[in-house]
């Protein structure tokens, strides 16, 4: 093979258009899954690498990432970020080619030679010294054929598993929303006057967050200020911790000067939590404090009057309500992009008695809980196919199968196989 045998010229009209990939659009077993158009004059000194029908691109920064594609027919103007290397087959077929960079073994060398810990990378001449095994040209063909055919019915079966696991995280949000709104009791949803709001049961209420509870946000203090920082035993929370449903211990740990000097909020636990910030799924997700602690400006605390609200309560319901709470971070199809302590304390949410708001989240957890299992179940699954994959992969591309009667007996075969 040759490598990067191609760069597109710096005196390219500036106006001319790219179609430029960057290592997050390329996936191991999907291939090129996006790409981004822009003038040359807009494009990143490192969209540069040229690439044409049978390259296969391989990253060579974060290696860890296995970013590997087969480019089959691009437009001409299709650049890639010089973080590949553009392999060109010379004595093997691209296609064969392709499945013997993705196996297993080439991808752990390429990660065993990569310098570097937070930053991976591997020179590209260190990556042409990886020996590959280069069977008969007919050899090459028959086992490129085999393996199209396998890993489709693998990742067939992977999309199916990866469906329902969408499925079932649409039932799971589906199940809070239905108990914590009382449709469940109710027996239907209608509107209120209130866009976010459902109909509630008999005995229950809709109030405004801010009525019952005290709502606040915190700061971060300077990183680079040692007496916030060093010996610090307090616990101060960042966004992340949303993605959990309780919190017990710090993201990191403030000093005493740090609460008094930054004006730190001192969170009280069986406050929930409500993440203001994030272009993800980060923004709007909430979850329930264990532990005292102070928390950053990205997220705010709701204290609830434990005489009127359950913690548990409150932290499933808007869950539930997490599509309602984006839509007034994003100003109801503006751009706004974030919440804000006082969208919270307007936020409308159904109050059932207190009594009824235990056993609620108590069903709930129990309910969830089941789901969960279902998920993961489904996820252990989608591991196993995977390495199935991998493993179908490594047999044919090291010749330990005779691909020809391998869907149906399949036999050990001796090879010896050259390399390049």
């Amino acid at each position: 093979m040759s490598c990067n045998d191609e760069v597109l010229s710096e005196d390219t009209a500036p106006d001319q258009e790219l179609e430029y990939v960057e290592i997050s659009d390329v996936d191991e077993t999907a291939g090129l899954t996006g790409s981004e158009f822009m003038a040359f004059k807009d494009a990143p000194s490192r969209a540069r690498r040229v690439v044409r029908h049978g390259d296969i691109v391989v990253s060579t920064v974060r290696t860890y990432l296995r970013a590997v594609a087969a480019i089959s027919d691009p437009p001409p103007n299709l650049v890639v970020s010089t973080g590949f290397a553009v392999l060109r087959p010379e004595f093997v077929t691209p296609r064969f080619a392709r499945y013997a960079i993705v196996f297993d073994g080439f991808i752990h060398e390429v990660i065993a030679r990569s310098k570097g810990v937070s930053y991976p990378a591997i020179a590209a001449t260190d990556l042409m010294r990886i020996a590959l095994p280069v069977p008969p040209g007919e050899e090459q063909q028959a086992i490129a054929d085999y393996l199209d055919t396998e890993t489709a019915h693998i990742d067939e079966l992977i999309r199916e598993k990866e469906g329902l696991i969408g499925l079932l995280r649409e039932y799971r949000q589906a199940v809070i929303a239905d108990h914590t709104t009382g449709v469940s009791r109710a027996g239907s949803r209608t509107s209120t006057g209130n866009v976010f709001c459902p109909s509630v049961p008999e005995g229950w209420a809709m109030v405004r967050l801010g009525k019952y509870s005290r709502i606040g946000s915190g700061s971060t203090p300077l990183k680079d200020n040692a007496e916030f920082w060093s010996g610090g035993t307090f616990p101060w929370l960042n966004s992340a911790v949303v993605n959990q449903d309780e919190v017990f211990e710090g993201s990191e740990f403030v000093t005493a000067e740090a609460l008094r000097a930054c004006h730190l909020p001192v969170v009280e636990a069986g406050a929930v939590l409500v993440a203001l910030t994030g272009q993800g799924k980060t923004r709007g997700q909430a979850t329930v404090l264990r532990i005292q602690a102070t928390i950053n400006q990205h997220l705010a605390f709701i204290a609830l009057d434990p005489e009127r609200f359950n913690a548990a309560y409150v932290f499933w319901t808007l869950t539930g309500m997490y599509e309602a709470l984006r839509m007034v971070s994003d100003g109801q199809g503006g751009t706004k992009g974030a919440l804000t302590c006082e969208d919270l304390s307007r936020f409308e949410i159904p109050m059932p008695p207190l009594p009824d708001q235990q056993d609620i989240a108590r069903k709930v957890v129990q309910e969830t809980a089941r789901i969960d299992d279902l998920i993961a179940h489904t996820q252990d699954e989608i591991l196993l196919l995977k390495e199935l994959r991998a493993a179908t992969i490594a047999e044919a591309v090291l010749g330990r199968i005779d691909v020809r009667t391998a869907g149906t007996a399949g036999k050990p075969v001796k090879s010896d196989n050259p390399s390049v």
